[in-house]
């Protein structure tokens, strides 16, 4: 029996990586003197990439990478208004409105009854806002938000919730960090894709019994059902 059920946040339950890549053209555009769009963004992936270890996963470490990424493009010479602008584009995705995700609602409804444990990473403070925006703080036993996840990140979580890993399920969009550390520890994996995912977070799906890949999170309540009867 599935004791538990984890379900992350960003781009699972609500939207996120598109106002990332919205962002990051207006970024482009900014710097359009400084090298062609596909250029732009390779060096500010690559600039964020070495970052997470200092910054950690969020809209603030986000922003702090293209300040940087427009010093290093412009070799220090970006003007400050410019830099004003980085700024302002970072500002605007902390007010940004939250969207669900179409099907959340039903499924949050179809899972009601289960222990269901919100676990998301990144910013602390950014994500407690997306949060309590998104009106759904009730579905939820706890809210757990980590820096990053990592197998021993859900083994903190499952041990202070006393939740065994073999009846611990975890949905959401990315295999590198919703499916690959809970089967680690051996428990379910259900991999929800979205269209756009943050390219830190692909890899490829695992050839693993306890592995499940769905269409939609409409699909994980009967998932559920189906595995809980086999058993």
């Amino acid at each position: 029996m599935i004791e538990a059920v984890g379900l992350d946040a960003d781009d699972t339950l609500w939207e996120n990586e598109r106002f990332f890549r919205l962002t990051e053209t207006g970024f482009a555009e900014l710097l359009a003197d400084h090298g062609d769009p596909e250029e732009i963004s390779r060096r500010l992936y690559d600039v964020e990439k070495r970052n997470l270890s200092r910054y950690g996963f969020g809209i603030k470490g986000f922003t702090l990478s293209m300040v940087q990424t427009a010093i290093e493009l412009t070799d220090g010479r970006v003007p400050g208004s410019v830099i004003r602008q980085i700024l302002d584009l970072g500002y605007e995705m902390l007010s940004h409105p939250l969207h669900l995700l179409d099907g959340v609602p039903e499924a949050l409804e179809a899972l009601a009854g289960r222990r269901l444990i919100l676990i998301t990473k990144g910013d602390l403070m950014d994500q407690e806002r997306k949060v309590a925006a998104s009106g759904l703080v009730e579905r939820f036993e706890a809210i757990e938000i980590v820096a990053d996840k990592t197998p021993d990140a859900y083994a903190r979580v499952l041990a202070r919730h006393d939740i065994e890993p073999g009846r611990f399920l975890m949905a959401g969009n990315s295999v590198k960090s919703d499916v690959l550390p809970v089967l680690e520890l051996g428990a379910r994996g259900v991999l929800i894709p979205h269209d756009l995912t943050w390219q830190v977070e692909r890899d490829d799906d695992p050839d693993h019994p306890q592995f499940h890949r769905l269409g939609a999170i409409s699909e994980l309540p009967g998932l559920i059902e189906r595995i809980e009867a086999r058993e």
